[in-house]
This record gives C-alpha cells, sequence and structure tokens, in this order.
C-alpha cells in the first residue's frame, strides 16, 4: 500500500512548489511529481493537504519532555506520552534529554529507552539520547541541581558509556578538568560532544572544537560571554559560537529565551545552515499554566510556568521551555521575520546534518524516509506523518 500525499505546497529546502504529489512506499519516498491525474489505487492512502504547506518532519535534538511527562521520570509512559505530544506539533523525530542526576538515576534511564523505543507507534521517532550533564560549570548550572554537578572521571564515564549504545549525544562545560579527553573519547565512538553550562573563554574553546565539541548547546543560555579575568577582556563561548565558522549552534526560539533581536543576530550571522531550533522543552510543554517540576517527579525542582515559558520559583531563571517545534517555526517566521523555507530549514535539515542523519531525513528528496508535517499559514498542525504513517491527525 502507498500513501499519497496531494495538493501540497511542498517546501524544499531551496523553494517552495504548488501542487506536488508526494508517493510514499514502504517508509520512503519514492516519487515527487507535479501533476494532477490519478496515481493512486484502491487500497492506497491518499492524504489531502488542502493546498496547506507539506514541509520535511520537525526534528528535535534537545527535548526533556512534554504533555505532563518528563523523561527523568523513569517510566515508559513518560517517553512514550512525551513522544506523543510532540507529535501532536510536527515533530517526528526527537533526542530525549537528561538532566544532571546520579549515575544511578542515568542507569535507570537506559533500560528505559530502550524498552520505550520498542513500544513507540504514536509518538515521534526515538533517535538516540542525549545526556546533559552532569559535567557543568557551577556559575552556568541555570536550572540543573547543583548537588550533582561534578567533573568528568574516566571511571565513571567509561562505566556509564558500557551501559548504553543509545547515547548519540552528550553536553558538559569543555573548560573542566579532563573534559577534553572525554569530548576525544565521545568522539571516536561518533557520539556528538557539545558545549554547555559553561563559563569557558575563546581560548578553550579552540582545542575543544578541534575535539570535536562542534555544537553550542542552546546559544545564550548557561554560556559565558565576554568577561575580565584581572584587567583583561576575553570573549566568551557566545563569541567563540560565531568566531569559528564550523561552530553549530541550536537556540531555544521560543521568543522567550531570546528576543527578536537576538534571534535576528544568530540568523545574520550564523545562518539557516548552521542554525539548529531546538524546543528544551520540560514537562510543561503542551501544558496550562501554573507549577510544574523539571526533572524526575520524586528528585525534581519546583518551576512555575507563566509568560510561555518555566521558570524557577524565585524567577531568578528560566527553567527550560514549553515550546513545541511548530511554536518556533512559528516565532522565527513571525517575530525573528525570517523566511518560511530558511525557518523550516533550522527545524529540519540542519539539525538531521548535525546528528548525521540527513541522508535519511530533513528534506523532501526521493529515498528519504516519508516524515512529513502538513500545516497552514500560520504553522497550524494537520497532520504529522511518519514513514509514511499518519501519527496526528485524520
Amino acid at each position: 500500500m502507498k500513501t499519497i500525499i496531494k495538493n501540497g505546497k511542498v517546501i524544499f529546502p531551496d523553494r517552495i512548489e504548488e501542487n506536488i504529489t508526494i508517493v510514499c512506499e514502504n517508509g520512503k519516498i519514492v516519487d515527487i511529481l507535479k501533476l494532477n491525474e490519478t496515481i493512486w489505487g484502491d487500497g492506497d492512502r491518499v492524504i489531502d493537504a488542502r493546498e496547506r504547506y507539506v514541509s520535511p518532519g520537525f526534528i528535535d535534538i534537545h527535548t526533556h519532555g512534554g504533555g505532563g511527562h518528563d523523561f527523568m521520570d523513569g517510566t515508559v509512559g513518560a517517553y512514550l506520552g512525551a513522544a506523543e505530544t510532540h507529535a501532536k506539533h510536527g515533530t517526528t523525530a526527537l533526542l530525549p534529554t537528561t538532566l544532571t542526576s546520579t549515575t544511578d538515576e542515568l542507569m535507570k534511564t537506559f533500560d528505559t529507552y530502550r524498552e520505550a523505543v520498542k513500544q513507540n507507534k504514536k509518538g515521534a521517532k526515538f533517535l538516540g539520547l542525549h545526556l546533559e550533564g552532569p559535567y557543568f560549570a557551577y556559575n552556568q548550572r541555570g536550572a540543573q541541581d547543583p548537588k550533582y554537578l561534578r567533573n568528568p572521571e574516566p571511571e565513571e564515564y567509561n562505566k556509564i558509556l558500557a551501559a548504553s549504545d543509545d547515547i548519540v549525544r552528550w553536553s558538559l562545560a569543555p573548560e573542566l578538568p579532563g573534559a577534553l579527553e572525554f569530548g576525544k573519547v565521545l568522539t571516536a565512538r561518533n557520539i556528538l560532544p557539545a558545549i554547555a553550562h559553561t563559563d569557558a573563554i575563546y581560548e578553550e574553546v579552540i582545542p575543544a572544537f578541534d575535539a570535536g565539541f562542534t555544537l553550542a548547546t542552546h546559544l545564550y543560555s548557561g554560556m559565558s560571554t565576554i568577561t575580565r579575568r584581572n584587567a583583561y577582556r576575553y570573549a566568551g563561548v557566545v563569541e567563540a559560537a560565531y568566531l569559528i565558522d564550523g561552530m553549530d549552534v541550536e537556540i531555544i526560539a521560543d521568543g522567550v529565551h531570546l528576543p527578536k533581536s537576538l534571534l535576528q543576530f544568530v540568523y545574520k550571522f550564523k545562518g539557516p545552515d548552521k542554525t539548529a531550533l531546538c524546543t528544551d522543552s520540560m514537562r510543561g510543554a503542551g501544558m496550562p499554566d501554573g507549577e510544574s517540576i523539571l526533572g524526575s517527579l520524586d528528585k525534581g525542582q519546583k518551576v512555575i510556568i507563566e509568560d510561555g515559558v518555566a521558570k524557577l520559583p524565585d524567577r531568578t531563571a528560566f527553567a527550560g521551555s514549553v515550546a513545541t517545534t511548530d511554536r518556533l517555526v512559528r516565532t522565527m517566521v513571525n517575530i525573528a521575520e525570517v523566511p518560511l523555507v530558511e525557518a523550516v530549514i533550522m527545524m529540519t535539515l540542519t539539525p538531521a546534518r548535525i546528528m548525521k542523519i540527513d541522508r535519511q531525513k530533513g528534506s523532501i528528496q526521493k529515498g528519504k524516509d516519508a516524515d512529513f508535517v502538513i500545516f497552514d499559514d500560520n504553522i497550524n498542525v494537520s497532520h504529522t506523518i511518519l514513514g509514511g504513517n499518519v501519527i496526528y491527525g485524520n
């Protein structure tokens, strides 16, 4: 049986084309046609896009949960619930992301993840695990629990790496003792080391980049900028991200973590090909305002959801976003005034390239995975399609 999407305004990496028909079979795109005649059989599934946009599926490479669920809850139900919530907003693939915790809690997460992968039929696809912490700078901890912060030690991280083959990304502060050596270990295992929650200066970022730290986690959030050490000024990680041409960045484009001016600044100087949008969402994504918990239900921190973001109770810092991927694209188009094609690239092809899956995902092309989002002019999602199967919409 084929899945056929007709009457769509299809978003390609360099253009938008109207009246396009996409033919999918066995989870792949097998044909892309500009025609109106009937090309399907009685047993085929036909989805009429009704002249709405047809985009590649959104890829979120940094999310902690949603729909009242956090990946640190330690249950299969939490993984499935979060994946289904994000699918309703156009996400077809995501990286479940952990928080700073004990090693024992992390080990339990690995078992839960493996079982969740087997049972995940209705939600966004899990692409592997993103570990955030516990190797962070204390002064840049943000909402990360300070009691778990520590330096990377081979005895610990080798034990963690031996326990799971599902880790694909690990965010940490590169200036910590042992961090560069750890980064090289990750790179050798094809795990992406990313710079995060860091007080590094430019001179420390250069060797980190050479060691494989090619991505800046949630740019501007939890990272150093221009600082003084004694009488001398030093550029920080923010400046390094712009100065190093090969450095990729991800941004929480919810319009709160970064205002319009900074969204436009990132777009102007890094461009859509080096900028990935991420939700960094906690369990409050897709939920109403009020009290919530960042991290696991039993060990997490209380937070408040208001003004479109999660905050620490004393309101001194954000505690992760409550964004969904459709909101990110909408923000870049409506607030940052970025062309739709480029906003979509930042939510699809760029994160796919960063995670080295762009041969399979990230753009609408023959031979790639049949992952799509159908949405209107205001990025309201009507259908989410994964591998040719509708996981949200009728």
